[in-house]
Protein backbone atom coordinates (compact mmCIF):
# COMPACT_ATOMS: atom_id res chain seq x y z
CA UNK A 1 0.00 0.00 0.00
CA UNK A 2 1.63 3.78 -1.05
CA UNK A 3 1.61 6.37 1.92
CA UNK A 4 -0.38 9.42 0.35
CA UNK A 5 2.35 12.23 0.26
CA UNK A 6 1.23 14.41 3.14
CA UNK A 7 1.43 10.60 4.77
CA UNK A 8 5.46 9.99 3.06
CA UNK A 9 6.35 13.82 3.72
CA UNK A 10 5.32 13.14 7.43
CA UNK A 11 7.49 10.14 7.68
CA UNK A 12 10.87 11.79 5.71
CA UNK A 13 10.59 14.75 8.40
CA UNK A 14 9.63 12.84 11.49
CA UNK A 15 12.84 10.51 10.39
CA UNK A 16 15.42 13.02 10.06
CA UNK A 17 14.21 14.81 12.83
CA UNK A 18 15.78 18.11 11.98
CA UNK A 19 14.42 20.80 9.68
CA UNK A 20 15.08 20.01 5.83
CA UNK A 21 14.89 22.66 2.68
CA UNK A 22 11.98 22.08 0.59
CA UNK A 23 14.56 22.05 -2.53
CA UNK A 24 16.32 18.87 -0.63
CA UNK A 25 12.56 17.37 -0.07
CA UNK A 26 11.60 17.82 -3.31
CA UNK A 27 14.31 16.52 -5.04
CA UNK A 28 14.39 13.05 -2.64
CA UNK A 29 10.62 12.64 -3.40
CA UNK A 30 11.25 13.47 -7.22
CA UNK A 31 8.54 16.13 -7.30
CA UNK A 32 8.05 19.36 -8.65
CA UNK A 33 8.32 22.38 -6.33
CA UNK A 34 4.33 22.74 -6.34
CA UNK A 35 3.36 19.45 -6.02
CA UNK A 36 5.64 19.64 -2.62
CA UNK A 37 3.90 22.65 -1.88
CA UNK A 38 0.73 20.77 -1.95
CA UNK A 39 1.93 18.40 -0.21
CA UNK A 40 3.26 20.22 2.58
CA UNK A 41 -0.54 22.00 3.18
CA UNK A 42 -2.25 18.52 3.39
CA UNK A 43 0.04 17.32 5.74
CA UNK A 44 -0.56 20.51 7.86
CA UNK A 45 -4.47 20.19 7.36
CA UNK A 46 -3.41 16.69 8.69
CA UNK A 47 -1.74 17.76 11.76
CA UNK A 48 -4.47 20.36 13.07
CA UNK A 49 -5.40 19.53 16.09
CA UNK A 50 -2.62 16.97 16.74
CA UNK A 51 -0.04 17.02 19.00
CA UNK A 52 2.85 17.51 15.89
CA UNK A 53 2.64 20.94 13.73
CA UNK A 54 4.40 21.49 10.73
CA UNK A 55 6.67 24.67 10.98
CA UNK A 56 7.79 26.09 7.54
CA UNK A 57 10.09 29.19 7.42
CA UNK A 58 9.62 29.12 3.51
CA UNK A 59 12.79 27.50 2.68
CA UNK A 60 12.78 25.13 4.99
CA UNK A 61 10.27 22.47 7.11
CA UNK A 62 9.99 20.22 10.44
CA UNK A 63 7.73 18.64 12.29
CA UNK A 64 7.73 19.92 15.86
CA UNK A 65 5.97 19.71 18.73
CA UNK A 66 2.33 21.69 18.55
CA UNK A 67 2.35 25.11 20.33
CA UNK A 68 -0.31 24.02 22.40
CA UNK A 69 1.92 21.32 24.03
CA UNK A 70 4.05 23.88 25.20
CA UNK A 71 3.88 23.25 28.96
CA UNK A 72 3.91 19.95 29.03
CA UNK A 73 6.43 19.97 27.10
CA UNK A 74 9.06 22.23 29.33
CA UNK A 75 8.40 20.22 31.78
CA UNK A 76 9.48 16.58 30.05
CA UNK A 77 12.98 18.98 28.95
CA UNK A 78 13.16 19.99 32.58
CA UNK A 79 12.67 16.52 34.04
CA UNK A 80 15.24 15.51 31.20
CA UNK A 81 18.12 18.20 31.74
CA UNK A 82 17.74 17.72 35.63
CA UNK A 83 19.12 13.96 35.20
CA UNK A 84 22.92 13.15 34.57
CA UNK A 85 23.73 12.74 31.13
CA UNK A 86 24.40 8.67 30.97
CA UNK A 87 26.54 6.64 28.83
CA UNK A 88 24.99 7.85 25.83
CA UNK A 89 25.58 11.05 26.18
CA UNK A 90 28.97 10.66 27.34
CA UNK A 91 29.80 9.15 24.30
CA UNK A 92 29.09 11.65 21.76
CA UNK A 93 30.36 14.29 23.85
CA UNK A 94 34.01 12.40 24.00
CA UNK A 95 33.53 11.33 19.64
CA UNK A 96 32.61 14.63 19.13
CA UNK A 97 35.31 16.62 21.15
CA UNK A 98 38.22 14.07 19.96
CA UNK A 99 37.14 14.42 16.52
CA UNK A 100 36.23 18.45 16.34
CA UNK A 101 33.04 18.08 15.48
CA UNK A 102 30.83 14.88 14.22
CA UNK A 103 27.77 14.60 12.35
CA UNK A 104 24.60 12.42 13.71
CA UNK A 105 26.12 9.29 11.29
CA UNK A 106 29.65 9.70 12.40
CA UNK A 107 28.66 9.23 15.80
CA UNK A 108 26.20 6.74 15.12
CA UNK A 109 28.85 4.64 13.13
CA UNK A 110 31.52 4.91 16.06
CA UNK A 111 29.10 3.89 18.97
CA UNK A 112 26.79 1.42 16.90
CA UNK A 113 23.61 2.53 18.07
CA UNK A 114 21.21 5.37 16.60
CA UNK A 115 22.78 8.61 18.93
CA UNK A 116 19.48 10.76 17.45
CA UNK A 117 18.55 11.05 21.93
CA UNK A 118 22.24 11.42 23.13
CA UNK A 119 22.52 14.34 20.38
CA UNK A 120 19.16 15.65 21.63
CA UNK A 121 19.92 16.06 25.35
CA UNK A 122 23.52 17.22 24.43
CA UNK A 123 21.65 20.45 22.19
CA UNK A 124 19.25 20.80 25.02
CA UNK A 125 21.96 21.53 27.56
CA UNK A 126 23.69 24.27 25.63
CA UNK A 127 26.63 21.31 25.66
CA UNK A 128 27.37 20.94 21.68
CA UNK A 129 26.11 23.39 18.95
CA UNK A 130 24.69 22.21 15.41
CA UNK A 131 26.38 24.49 12.35
CA UNK A 132 26.46 23.35 8.79
CA UNK A 133 29.04 20.68 7.30
CA UNK A 134 31.07 22.31 4.97
CA UNK A 135 31.98 19.02 3.42
CA UNK A 136 27.87 18.47 2.92
CA UNK A 137 25.57 21.55 3.15
CA UNK A 138 22.46 18.74 3.65
CA UNK A 139 23.71 17.73 6.84
CA UNK A 140 24.37 19.31 10.02
CA UNK A 141 27.86 18.79 11.71
CA UNK A 142 27.59 19.09 15.74
CA UNK A 143 30.63 20.33 17.87
CA UNK A 144 31.37 20.85 21.39
CA UNK A 145 30.58 24.37 23.37
CA UNK A 146 32.88 26.22 25.53
CA UNK A 147 29.92 24.69 28.42
CA UNK A 148 30.92 21.27 27.34
CA UNK A 149 34.32 22.33 28.63
CA UNK A 150 33.66 23.51 31.54
CA UNK A 151 31.24 20.75 32.59
CA UNK A 152 34.37 18.29 32.01
CA UNK A 153 36.25 20.80 33.96
CA UNK A 154 38.95 21.24 31.19
CA UNK A 155 40.02 24.39 29.70
CA UNK A 156 40.64 23.30 26.24
CA UNK A 157 39.79 20.14 24.14
CA UNK A 158 43.83 19.54 24.35
CA UNK A 159 43.62 18.64 27.86
CA UNK A 160 41.30 15.30 27.64
CA UNK A 161 43.12 12.19 28.56
CA UNK A 162 45.11 10.48 25.24
CA UNK A 163 43.88 13.72 23.40
CA UNK A 164 46.66 13.55 20.55
CA UNK A 165 46.48 9.29 20.72
CA UNK A 166 42.73 9.97 19.58
CA UNK A 167 42.96 12.12 17.04
CA UNK A 168 46.08 10.32 15.09
CA UNK A 169 43.00 7.23 15.42
CA UNK A 170 40.64 9.28 14.16
CA UNK A 171 42.91 10.71 11.43
CA UNK A 172 44.21 7.31 10.53
CA UNK A 173 40.91 6.04 10.17
CA UNK A 174 39.33 8.31 8.39
CA UNK A 175 42.15 8.25 6.03
CA UNK A 176 41.70 4.69 5.73
CA UNK A 177 38.37 4.98 4.34
CA UNK A 178 38.99 7.78 1.95
CA UNK A 179 41.30 5.18 0.37
CA UNK A 180 38.37 2.36 0.48
CA UNK A 181 36.37 4.69 -0.97
CA UNK A 182 38.43 5.61 -3.97
CA UNK A 183 39.56 1.75 -4.98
Amino acid sequence: MALSPAATLEAVLFASGESMSKQRLAGMLGVSHDLLEAGLAELTKNLHGRGLALIDSGDEVELRTAPEAADIIRKLRESELSRDLGKAGLEALALILYKGGATRSEVDWVRGVNSTAAIRSLLMRGLIERCEDTSDRRRARYTATVDALAHLGIRTKEELPQFEEMQAAFATHEAAHVTEENS
